[in-house]
């Protein structure tokens, strides 16, 4: 197909004005004519490798007839009508005259207008010729030659003026290319050349946005030309923005707006005059009458948008003063408003735009003051007191040092004394009518403040933030001063007792306060040391300053100071004397400890004292709690530290005796306090258990261990006496999504700062509508569906013992209908009727109470649950950590059936998020960092007996599971306990390095070390014979290959049985595992060197034999299970065959082999397929090949046979094209009418139907005759049709008679 069109272009082209070429020379060179079908292709990378290549192709050659020809194919490529085509020929053509110079522009812009002329093209292909026009033009522009011919620049502009008209096709294009080329020309070529040309459409600037666009580059590019008297004479005005032109202005402004509605773009025109305005001094009444004003008399949509984007291109244009009054102004105000309005999600956002201009002028600008004004404006945009941008605004990561200290004073200063008329308050529409004869929900005071704290806390939060470590230290001690202090009177020792509060808290705002403290408090701990710092390259401790001392023992040192001027200072919540005591004795044993780390410090000391330091911080938001919890921690570390003293001055002896007398009880009251810790919401202290717990794994003991797993124990979830009590934080509701704990801090951070987020869009949203709050919605819906499942679930009970109770109120109040009353009208009196309503609502009253606390139960109990789960999961870290840290210690042993129980349990509980995400924990852990881990126990030889045992009780358990994807933890655990029975190879003990034949010497795969291998075998034997004889099981042949795989020698134990089941196991399916089995176990390369020369032939017999026996058994029916089985077993005749031949074992492979022979006779085997190609696999190693298919043609007639040889050179008749208009002919003597022969007259749909009727049919000769030439005449010619239909016509006659 590519070289018949190549052929007729080469023709088409010979015919042309042109004067002749060889046209054969373009038809040989295949690689040049590719070119231009490569420039057509939907790929733009091999769009651009053809141009590049067709460059380098006709400079190399530098034929004239090629680059002719390769003009007049480029030129018509312009109208192609796949649209990826056209830039492609565009871009080439530009290229093209780019580098042949010596080709007239002008002569190409008459072959364009030629060949693409909108006067003489058919109508259908208008439109290809209108883009044909536009995409030279644009090449022309492309070719960087334009400049130099300016008659070719008014052919262009001309001819982009003739496409204007076609606006419907090309929308802007001509216009926006008649832009780009004023941009590229010099002044000269416009005033003599262009001017005349473009005057009609720089007079008529204000009609359209594109005229405008023109005009103003125009002015841009050529301010000589277009003095303040040319403009006068065109526009009627020496300038563009002035009082009078400013109602035209706001028309091709909105008309702009609406034309970039689906772009969501500013249109160019909108910013160009605002650069205007700016040159002509002239932005205030730009700003404030064409954008203020005008554009916001319109309804919501593009024309407001347009003042957004122009808004936010603006900030990098103007000066301070002109920041300060536009950020300050209505547009800012409408901002506000569209932002608190399009919180729901049907709205179109515009914030982010916003926020990505706001970002890239921070970025851009390195002037601190201009920051500071944007980062304040929008700051200071609120509703009802509520800032608009969010509180974790991520563009203060470009503000300057400068700048960002300012913003941080400036946010402190409004968090003391809001000065609420500084700010840019409004309310929307709906919250002013909902508003009128209501008192306001929240002070708009405790609105700012609520939105100022996580403004703070977020600058410390996000590690993109150029900040240093003072002002990290300034923002903590005022969160922490103003949540837990108020002042007293100022002093110079405390700097923010000289901040006065205009309005004192109240407690909401300490809530928030406190809340928010202990988020940069573990933001700080994370910290990276900032490049400035002189301790850049010197290595520091987690969560520690530049000078090597903790963050929180910073903040712990200036609590004390706060602590210590009762004069100045006042405590919110006072310490009672044993809290204060706790607190000195906190800061003495941390002090103690500091002593130590400077002698030589280890991490457990480290760990101990951010533990104290952290349980001291929390004991000014929890005192009462916290305290037991201190007082132990304060035992515990003593008790640690005696232990320790006591170790260097006694002997071993001395040390085992005692550690048989006394356990070290100080770890087990840690891990209990670690616990306690973990059941609070805050990921600092979760971080810290961890950091803690990690540096004492080498000290844990089995009674400490044990408390973790009996947290983790589902079948002590619901016991009365358990030790675990979860705690609920205030108001917070606990609704974070659980993703992985080995998620990194910034990961944690973003997801703090997209809650946040979240919730202040909530709030906007509720305050927008003036709804509840959302939290009372969500409670009540809760309960409405509470109540349903309650009626479901109790159903008849508690309606029947209600509907007795309303029984008796009726009879006691004679208001219950008898027989006797039937006939009765008489009712009850209105004293009767008041005494029955009391009665009623009492009882009604009472009922609700009843249903109420019914639901508050039920409500109680899920939050217990949910809460119970998440400090489940992070307990897990602790079991995590453990596994990690002490995976060689005998204690992980006793990790294996607590974790398997977990998993069990986990498998049939719910499937709720925190369900799934605890059990994907659990079982993360078990498989991966506990059963496959390179470092185990190996010092567990003295527990062989309870190891047995424990594996006995595994393998019982797997067999009676219901389901696989359990039965795997527990084979796998399996697996474990039996690497630990075994022990380390020789060769992992030696620790001198050997030579490659000593090591191969020395891993000997018989060794099994301390396994009872009879016994072991024996289980696992047990469980093989599970699988092989029951009809559902929960074992699979993964499992036994990976047994298999992992200890040969038990593979050798196990391989008669499996041998056996080839043909005893108990359907189709497990006897093809069995195949599959000891095909795997006879590929293993250490089972065939366990096992000796003999054992290998005794081995080979055995598996002949059941081999025979089973091809022997196949069921000529077969079934898809039957074929598998089949396939499988030929796959182990293979390598059967295979190994012995190889080996020369003398095994007698006769009757295997007349079993194969004897299943061709009673399977029918395809061509091809699986089992086929196996089967002759499995023959060839026994010398029969597979019988070639040999193609018999149909018998045919003496005299069919005897035909005349066809000449060469001519088609046959079979290949030659039907003549379907052929006049009807008389038929011959003999012949059957053509109106016998139906197919040839009906066409294709009528030779379908005759098929069908064929078969249908009865076989009598007259009834099939009419059918038999139908069938031929596809491909005959009527002259033969008849003779040869008619032979097989007879034959037919022959046979059915």
């Amino acid at each position: 197909m590519p070289e018949q069109m190549s052929v007729e272009m080469v023709e088409v082209s010979a015919r042309s004005a042109e004067p002749p070429r060889p046209a054969g020379v373009l038809q040989q060179n295949r690689v040049f004519l590719d070119f231009f079908w490569d420039l057509a292709a939907p790929e733009q990378e091999v769009r651009l490798k053809a141009v590049e290549n067709l460059i380098q192709y006709l400079k190399a050659e530098n034929k004239a007839d090629e680059l002719a020809y390769t003009f007049k194919r480029l030129v018509d490529g312009l109208a192609h009508t796949r649209e990826a085509a056209r830039p492609g020929f565009s871009l080439a053509l530009g290229q093209v005259l780019s580098t042949f110079e010596d080709v007239s522009l002008q002569s190409i812009l008459d072959r364009i207008k030629e060949k693409h002329n909108l006067q003489s093209v058919k109508k259908k292909l208008a439109r290809n010729a209108m883009f044909g026009n536009l995409f030279g033009v644009l090449a022309l522009q492309q070719s960087g030659r334009l400049v130099k011919e300016p008659q070719v620049v008014l052919g262009c502009v001309q001819l982009l003026q003739s496409l204007n008209q076609h606006k419907q096709h090309l929308k802007d294009l001509p216009s926006k290319t008649m832009t780009d080329i004023l941009s590229q020309i010099p002044e000269e070529v416009f005033e003599e050349v262009l001017f005349s040309a473009l005057k009609a459409d720089l007079a008529s600037a204000f009609r359209t946005p594109e005229q405008l666009q023109l005009l103003l580059v125009a002015l841009q590019r050529f301010p000589q030309a277009l003095k303040p008297k040319k403009l006068k004479q065109l526009l009627g005005s020496s300038t563009i923005i002035n009082a009078e032109n400013i109602p035209k202005l706001v028309e091709v402004l909105k008309m702009a707006a609406h034309s970039v509605k689906k772009e969501l773009v500013l249109p160019s025109v909108a910013l160009d005059l605002l650069k205007l305005s700016l040159k002509e001094d002239s932005f205030q009444l730009f700003w404030n009458k064409a954008i203020t004003e005008a554009m916001f008399k319109e309804p919501s949509g593009p024309t407001h948008y347009l003042s957004f984007r122009l808004l936010g291109r603006a900030l990098p244009l103007l000066s301070l003063s002109q920041l300060k009054e536009v950020l300050s102004g209505e547009v800012m105000m409408h901002y506000g408003e569209h932002v608190v309005s399009a919180q729901r999600p049907d709205r179109f956002k515009l914030a982010p735009e916003m926020d990505g201009f706001v970002s890239d002028f921070l970025q851009a600008c390195r002037d601190a003051d201009k920051q500071l004004v944007v980062v304040v404006s929008f700051s200071s945009l609120t509703n009802n007191g509520y800032p608009v941008v969010p509180s974790v605004w991520r563009v203060v990561q470009h503000l300057e040092p400068a700048a960002l200290q300012s913003y941080v004073d400036w946010l402190k200063k409004m968090f003391l004394q809001p000065q609420m008329d500084q700010l840019l308050d409004f309310s929307t529409r709906n919250q002013k009518d909902k508003q009128e004869g209501k008192e306001q929900k929240e002070s708009t005071i405790f609105r700012l403040r609520k939105w100022i704290v996580p403004r703070l806390a977020s600058i410390v939060d996000n590690h993109m933030v150029k900040k240093s470590e003072d002002l990290c230290t300034d923002v903590a001690r005022f969160v922490f001063f103003h949540a837990f202090f108020s002042t007293k009177k100022a002093t110079a020792d405390i700097a923010e007792t000289s901040g006065k509060l205009s309005v004192p808290l109240d407690a909401k705002t300490r809530g928030v306060l406190v809340n928010s403290f202990f988020g940069p408090l573990m933001s700080v701990h994370h910290m990276p040391l900032s490049d400035d710092s002189a301790a850049v390259n010197q290595r520091r401790s987690l969560g520690a300053t530049a000078d090597g001392t903790m963050w929180i023992l910073h903040l712990a040192q200036y609590a004390q100071l706060l602590l210590s001027h009762p004069k100045h200072v006042q405590s919110v919540r006072p310490f009672s004397a044993e809290q204060k005591q706790a607190w000195d004795g906190m800061l003495e044993s941390v002090a103690n400890l500091r002593k130590k780390t400077k002698k030589g410090g280890t991490a457990e000391i480290a760990a101990f004292q951010q533990l104290f330091l952290l349980v001291g911080m929390h004991l000014f938001k929890a005192p009462d709690e916290l305290l037991d919890i201190m007082k132990d921690l304060q035992r515990c570390v003593d008790k640690a530290q005696e232990k320790k003293a006591k170790k260097k001055k006694k002997t071993k002896q001395q040390q085992a005796a005692e550690q048989q007398e006394e356990e070290p009880e100080w770890v087990e009251v840690l891990v209990d306090i670690l616990l306690s810790l973990l059941s609070q919401q805050s990921r600092h202290v979760r971080q810290v258990c961890k950091t803690v717990f990690s540096s004492i794994c080498p000290h844990v003991t089995a009674a400490a261990l044990t408390a973790i797993l009996d947290v983790l124990d589902p079948d002590k979830e619901d016991e009365e006496d358990s030790a675990v009590v979860v705690t609920d934080d205030g108001d917070k509701t606990q609704k974070k999504n659980l993703k992985d704990d080995d998620d990194d801090d910034d990961d944690d951070d973003d997801e703090e700062e997209e809650e946040q987020e979240e919730e202040e869009e909530e709030d906007m949203e509720a305050d927008e509508s003036d709804e509840s709050d959302n939290d009372s919605d969500e409670e009540d819906a809760m309960e409405e569906a509470m109540e349903e499942e309650d009626e479901k679930m109790e159903g008849g009970e508690v309606d029947q013992n209600f509907r007795m109770e309303l029984m008796k109120v009726l009879q006691q109040q004679n208001a219950l209908a008898t027989e006797e009353d039937a006939d009765s009208d008489e009712d009850l009196d209105d004293e009767a009727m008041m005494k029955l309503d009391k009665s009623l609502s009492a009882l009604f009253s009472e009922q609700k109470k009843k249903l109420q606390a019914k639901k508050d139960e039920k409500a109680k109990l899920q939050k217990e649950r949910v809460l119970l789960r998440e400090f489940k999961i992070k307990v897990l870290d602790l079991v995590e950590v453990f596994v990690a840290r002490q995976a060689g210690s005998p204690l992980i042993l006793g990790l294996v059936e607590p974790l398997l129980n977990i998993i069990e349990r986990g498998m049939s509980s719910g499937s709720e998020q925190q369900e799934q995400e605890f059990l994907r924990r659990a079982a993360d852990i078990f498989r991966n960092h506990l059963c496959r881990s390179r470092v185990y126990c190996k010092t567990a030889g003295d527990r062989q007996g309870e190891l047995h045992d424990l594996l006995e009780k595994l393998m019982s358990r797997a067999q009676k599971l219901s389901e696989s994807s359990v039965c795997l933890y527990y084979f796998s655990a399996s697996l474990y306990v039996v690497k630990v029975l075994r022990g380390p190879l020789p060769a992992e003990t030696k620790e001198e390095p050997m030579a490659d034949g000593a090591a191969a010497a020395v891993n000997d795969p018989t060794f099994m070390g301390s396994v009872d291998v009879d016994r072991v075998s024996t289980l696992f034997r047990e469980a093989l014979i599970s699988f092989m004889s029951r009809r559902k099981s929960p074992l699979t042949t993964q499992m036994f290959t990976d047994l298999f795989n992992r200890f040969p020698v038990l593979c050798v134990s196990l391989l008669e049985t499996v041998v056996q089941h080839i043909t005893a196991g108990l359907r189709e399916h497990q006897q093809g595992q069995a195949c599959v089995l000891v095909l795997r176990a006879m590929q293993n390369k250490d089972v065939q060197q366990i096992q000796s020369a003999e054992q290998r032939t005794q081995l080979c017999e055995k598996v002949s034999e059941q081999l025979a026996l089973s091809i022997g058994q196949v069921d000529p029916a077969q079934t898809k299970v039957g074929k598998e089985k089949l396939v499988k077993t030929l796959e182990l005749c293979q390598f059967l065959v295979k190994h012995v031949h190889y080996q020369k074992l003398p095994v007698d492979l006769e009757p295997l082999k007349k079993s194969l022979d004897s299943l061709t006779s009673s399977i029918t085997f395809k061509k091809t397929g699986q089992m086929e190609d196996t089967y002759w696999a499995v023959m060839k190693h026994f010398g029969v090949t597979k019988p070639k298919v040999v193609k018999t043609k149909p018998d045919k007639d003496g005299e069919q046979e005897a035909a005349p040889k066809k000449k060469k050179g001519f088609l046959p008749e079979s290949k030659k094209r039907k003549k379907r208009n052929k006049p009807v002919l008389e038929p011959a003597a003999g012949q059957p009418s053509p109106a016998d022969k139906p197919g040839e007259q009906r066409g294709q749909a009528a030779k379908k139907q005759d098929k069908k009727a064929k078969q249908k049919r009865p076989a009598h000769g007259a009834a099939a005759s009419p059918s038999s030439p139908a069938k031929k005449s596809k491909t005959q010619p009527d002259s033969k049709a008849g003779k040869k239909k008619k032979k097989p016509k007879q034959k037919k006659g022959v046979e059915q008679a």
